[in-house]
């Protein structure tokens, strides 16, 4: 249980540490255009841009993406919270999340 409870309190770290990055970075780059309990992704090749309601970091298809961009990129980098997968996919999970 301890272990469970541990795990849940980094991944609540993790998420307001995106959540900081990603608003600081837009507020940086002069992106005024994201709404209250919205973020930013960027997905794909293009790295296309996508403004995502904050609710969807507690759904479990949303949390593998953003495990997978943990893995891939880390979370302290320059550009926004970038997710590694194509723009299809990610059309097609965010389809479903809604």
């Amino acid at each position: 249980m301890a272990i469970r409870k541990s795990n849940k309190l980094s991944q609540t770290a993790a998420i307001k540490q995106i959540l900081k990055r990603c608003s600081s970075f837009g507020k940086k780059h002069g992106y005024d255009d994201v709404p209250k309990g919205h973020f930013v992704v960027y997905v794909g090749e293009n790295k296309s841009r996508y403004i995502v309601p904050i609710s969807w970091l507690g759904h479990p298809e949303f949390q593998s993406l953003l495990r997978i961009a943990e893995e891939e990129f880390g979370f302290n980098h320059d550009m926004g919270l970038t997710i590694p997968c194509e723009e299809v996919v990610f059309r097609s999970l965010t389809a479903m999340i809604r």
